[in-house]
C-alpha cells in the first residue's frame, strides 16, 4: 500500500511520466528511443527489486516490456558494437538472471550480443573502440560470473 500511495512522489515514477510522456515518444532516433526505453527498464527493473505481490507483477512487467521494444528496435537499427545497443544487452541479461531468475536467456542474450559485437570490433572508431569495449568486458565478466556454481549448464548451453 505504501508503495502505490507514494508512487506520485517516488523519482522514479517522476522519472517514468517524463519518459512516457516527452522522451519516449519525441524521440526520432534509434539511438535516442532506445536509450530512453533501455533507461525505462531499467527504472521498473530497480522498482522490481523491492516490489512485492502485485506492484512486482506490474513492474517486471513493465520492464521486460521496454526492454523488449528497445531490443527489437536496436537489432534493427544499431550496430552490434554500438555501445548503447551492448548496454541495452548487458541490462537485459541481467533482468533476466536477476528479476526473472532465468541464467539461461542472460547466458544466451549475454553471449549473443558478445559474439555479435566481437565479429565487428574492427569496424570501430577508436573512440568508440572504449566505449564498446568496456561493455564487452562486463558481458564477459557476468558470463564467467553466470557460468559458476549453479548455472554452469545453462551457460556452457549459451557457449
Amino acid at each position: 500500500i505504501i508503495f502505490m500511495t507514494r508512487k506520485k512522489k517516488n523519482p522514479c515514477f517522476l522519472s517514468q511520466e517524463l519518459l512516457d510522456k516527452y522522451l519516449i515518444v519525441n524521440a526520432t532516433q534509434p539511438e535516442s528511443k532506445v536509450f530512453y526505453l533501455k533507461m525505462k527498464g531499467d527504472y521498473y527493473r530497480y522498482l522490481s527489486e523491492v516490489a512485492s505481490g502485485d506492484n512486482k507483477q506490474t513492474t517486471v512487467a513493465n520492464s521486460q516490456q521496454a526492454y523488449q521494444e528497445a531490443f527489437e528496435i536496436s537489432k534493427k537499427e544499431m550496430q552490434p558494437t554500438h555501445p548503447i545497443r551492448l548496454g541495452l544487452a548487458l541490462n537485459f541479461s541481467v533482468f533476466y538472471y536477476e528479476i526473472l531468475n532465468s541464467p539461461e536467456k542472460a547466458c544466451n542474450l549475454a553471449k549473443t550480443a558478445f559474439d555479435e559485437a566481437i565479429a565487428e570490433l574492427d569496424t570501430l572508431n577508436e573512440e568508440s573502440y572504449k566505449d564498446s569495449t568496456l561493455i564487452m568486458q562486463l558481458l564477459r565478466d557476468n558470463l564467467t560470473v553466470s557460468s559458476t556454481g549453479q548455472t554452469a549448464a545453462f551457460c556452457a548451453a549459451a557457449a
